[in-house]
C-alpha cells in the first residue's frame, strides 16, 4: 500500500522564520535602474507570504529582504536572467 504524504511547502516553518530575520538590502547593494534588469526579473528573486500574509520580497543571492516597490526599480551587480527565460519553458521535459 502506498501512503500519500501531503505536499511540502517550498519553505518550512524554520526557514520562514530565518527569512523574516534577514536584513533589508540598502543602496550599498541595490542600484536604481530603468531597464528590464530589475530584481523582479532576476533569477535570485523570490516572494512569499510572511506574517499576516504580508508579502516578503527576497534576494536569495544576498540573503536579504527588499522593501516594497524596490523590486520594480532596482537591481544589484549580481543580476542574472531567470533560468526559464534563458532556456525556455520547462527545460527539464526535453
Amino acid at each position: 500500500m502506498v501512503s500519500r504524504l501531503p505536499p511540502r511547502s517550498r519553505t518550512s516553518g524554520d526557514q520562514q522564520e530565518e527569512i523574516e530575520e534577514w536584513p533589508y538590502l540598502d543602496e550599498g547593494v541595490l542600484l536604481p535602474t530603468r531597464s528590464r534588469k530589475v530584481c523582479m526579473t532576476c533569477h535570485w528573486f523570490r516572494h512569499q507570504a510572511g506574517v499576516n500574509c504580508i508579502p516578503l520580497l527576497t534576494c536569495q543571492l544576498h540573503q536579504g529582504l527588499l522593501a516594497q516597490g524596490e523590486h520594480l526599480t532596482h537591481r544589484c551587480q549580481g543580476w542574472t536572467d531567470d533560468m526559464t527565460r534563458q532556456r525556455g519553458w520547462c527545460p527539464e521535459v526535453a
